[in-house]
């Protein structure tokens, strides 16, 4: 029994009573905060503290099981509009003014005189969950009562928990770490405990940290393991022997389980993705009880990798179709064995894996379940000229991984490392700008550039990632001095701001003016050196398009 009493909990007179008050502190000192510490403490005083049917909703909320969405965005603000009494073109001045609507809506709805809402966390949540199927003047009750009862701060939580997008720096390794502290439990252990198929109105937290927990859910995961990006080259590493190498694919990471004679499929999200791909479900008769599987989740035709986008075309769709089965087939592309019968064996040296795995492999012999190649070399020279026939090879780098290594929890240095090929890169112009989220609301972060056709702009990506904090600074201070139109919350602006954009990919779209879509674009630099003259065309955007279908 790994579940421990929390470890010197503060006392209850410096924290907020267990109210919705207790769950908005924590939200407001994750949000302002940019110290881990500062961070990793506020977590473990709420964990030691608050209600305990909060507990797991807040490790829900923040580690990607938030409920599904059960009011809109256009009911939040015609609501809004009545009980504040504002004619429409005011809310939308006000909208376009903050840039976020859960805060928007937060200021502009007046002080109540009722006497304040004594209700929890899970209160709030649930009642949200249940009013999903009800009419639309039950769920305008419902919110407009809330607004009542809550004050300022406690609005802008409860619309957030609506709307989504808890932007706050609050990863799941540290929501792991914080527990990890609060209730004395190594780390590796608790990621395995909290991971799987868990209902928050359903397990409370004191029962979701006991063994006997973890093994009732035959489903369960494990946590994956993530690379570090080599940073440089691979002769850093020591000697070649020491090394397996394989390709670095470009498709879903997941976990395929047979446990209880059932078959269970995760993502790396933490998402149960067994029934959107069927070409998985013969493995059940054939696997062997007890057996996980890491790999990577890819459509294939003709033995050879499809681009993502093909992919995609399954991605979010509650039933596939005979003709998305025809024409984006799903193999299991596996490259580690995390669990063989029944027993946990990721400690075992990974060659010797590895070798369990072919066997496995060899043993089904159906074509929805693959090996990941191992790369042969001698010599880290030759590692590096094979890393260039990466795109041939249909994947986007190298995987190195140390042939002794067991597989850990998380991201971690030194065992691991991907080596990625350099990603394609134009050069474009900044035509549209719209302000971010959360500690971002305030400065334009969100951008969208375009590439020349003649004498014409195409837009062809957004993108908000890439920037230093000092440019982003400077380029809002731009865009407020130089905005030519605005489109509710966007900002049309002067075409004069060149940027270098990366990205890993590029496909064909017919929902995209410039006819494609790019894969991870960010911002690689701000080229201050060019003119608008100089960016790349939309004839550039077609031709590299060709080179990568090719």
């Amino acid at each position: 029994m790994w579940l421990s009493s929390p470890r010197n909990p503060p006392s209850n007179k410096t924290c907020p009573s267990n109210n919705m008050k207790t769950f908005t502190h924590l939200v407001r000192i994750l949000s302002n905060s940019t110290k881990t510490n500062e961070k990793l403490d506020a977590l473990r005083r709420y964990f030691a503290t608050a209600d305990d049917r909060d507990k797991p909703w807040v490790l829900a909320l923040f580690s990607g099981r938030r409920p599904k969405r059960t009011v809109n965005s256009t009911q939040l603000k015609n609501w809004c509009i009545q009980a504040a009494s504002l004619p429409e073109w005011l809310f939308e001045e006000c909208y376009h003014s903050v840039g976020d609507l859960a805060e928007t809506i937060a200021l502009l709805l007046p002080e109540t005189d009722q006497r304040l809402s004594t209700h929890p966390l899970h209160y709030w949540l649930e009642q949200l969950i249940a009013i999903e199927k009800a009419p639309e003047p039950q769920k305008q009750q419902f919110i407009l009562q809330a607004w009542q009862e809550l004050d300022t701060n406690e609005r802008f939580v409860f619309n957030k928990l609506i709307t989504g997008g808890f932007r706050i720096g609050v990863s799941q390794q540290m929501m792991v770490n914080a527990l990890a502290q609060t209730y004395d439990i190594p780390p590796a252990t608790l990621s395995h405990m909290i991971s799987g198929n868990w209902d928050p109105r359903q397990t409370s937290l004191d029962a979701l940290l006991h063994e006997n927990h973890s093994a009732a859910d035959a489903s369960k995961p494990y946590p994956f393991y993530l690379a570090y990006a080599l940073e440089g080259t691979p002769d850093t590493l020591g000697a070649p022997e020491e090394w397996i190498a394989e390709w670095k694919w470009d498709g879903i990471r997941g976990q395929l389980i047979k446990r209880n004679d059932q078959l269970f499929v995760w993502s790396r999200g933490e998402e149960l993705i067994t029934e959107k791909f069927p070409e998985y479900a013969p493995l059940l008769n054939i696997l062997p009880e007890g057996t996980v599987i890491d790999g990577e989740i890819l459509t294939y035709s003709n033995n050879f990798p499809l681009p993502f986008q093909f992919l995609q075309t399954r991605i979010g769709r509650k039933n596939v179709t005979r003709k998305q089965l025809q024409e984006a087939p799903v193999v299991f592309l596996s490259y580690d064995l995390l669990e063989w019968e029944g027993k946990d064996i990721r400690d075992t040296p990974l060659q010797e894996r590895r070798q369990l795995l072919e066997q496995l492999v060899e043993q089904v012999n159906h074509p929805a379940l693959r090996l990941s190649p191992v790369i042969t070399f001698h010599h880290w020279e030759r590692l590096t000229e094979l890393r260039q026939q990466a795109r041939d090879q249909g994947s986007e780098g190298l995987m190195l991984k140390r042939s002794n290594s067991s597989y850990q929890v998380g991201r971690k240095r030194g065992d691991w490392w991907k080596w990625k090929i350099d990603p394609f890169t134009i050069d474009a112009v900044m035509i549209y700008a719209q302000k971010g989220h959360g500690r971002r609301a305030d400065l334009y972060t969100d951008y969208t550039f375009a590439v020349k056709d003649g004498d014409q702009l195409v837009p062809f990506t957004k993108a908000y990632s890439g920037l230093t904090d000092k440019e982003i600074g400077e380029v809002d201070y731009w865009v407020k001095r130089n905005s030519l139109e605005k489109f509710g919350p966007v900002r049309t602006v002067k075409p004069e701001l060149v940027f270098e954009i990366a990205f890993e990919g590029i496909a064909a779209s017919k929902r995209h003016k410039s006819g494609v879509a790019l894969r991870f674009p960010r911002i690689h630099r701000w080229r201050k050196d060019k003119s608008p003259a100089e960016i790349n065309t939309l004839e550039d955007l077609q031709q590299l398009l060709k080179e990568y279908k090719g």
